[in-house]
């Protein structure tokens, strides 16, 4: 059931992403290199075998420090604060959320608040990746026990939902 869900949101005739503010798509990448690019995902997304084993939940975006973060689509705020040192926001989006880490949120931005693809939500923080600047990006359903990630590259259509097997 949480699987079809996600594939209706995530694949409800929205077709792919597109560069910020071009209009033409639901979701877009939440930051862009310099020059407009998209950015270069420094480390993929690996998630654990099973959910209290060691993984990576999320996707690694490379950009430079103090890069505007943008919400990835339409949504609602459901966190910006601090956790255990880093800045983080989370945007509900119907059954999913997105989470961006490590963010300074900008001052006007409140849980509850509406976004769009493309609104800004803060700038990039150090902090992430040890090598340089880079922005967690992930994608997750559920609370609790029962929470499931996914690859935030379903978003922009760059990578395949793998079924898993119920029971």
């Amino acid at each position: 059931m949480k699987i079809l869900m996600l594939l209706s949101i995530l694949f409800s005739g929205a077709p792919p992403a597109t560069a910020a503010g071009s209009g033409s798509s639901v979701w877009q990448w939440p930051l862009l290199a310099p020059g407009g690019a998209p950015p270069t995902v420094v480390r993929p997304f690996d998630p654990p075998a099973r959910r209290w084993l060691s993984g990576h939940r999320g996707v690694d975006l490379a950009a430079p420090g103090a890069t505007e973060v943008l919400a990835a689509g339409p949504g609602t705020v459901a966190f910006a604060g601090t956790l255990f040192g880093q800045g983080v926001v989370v945007i509900a989006h119907g059954g999913v959320r997105t989470s961006y880490e490590p963010v300074a949120s900008a001052p006007a931005l409140h849980v509850g608040d509406a976004v769009v693809a493309g609104t800004p939500i803060g700038t990039l923080s150090a902090g992430h990746c040890r090598s340089s600047p880079c922005l967690h990006w992930g994608l997750l359903s559920g609370h609790g026990h029962g929470v499931r990630y996914y690859d935030p590259l379903l978003l922009l259509g760059l990578v395949h939902l793998r079924l898993e097997p119920v029971g």
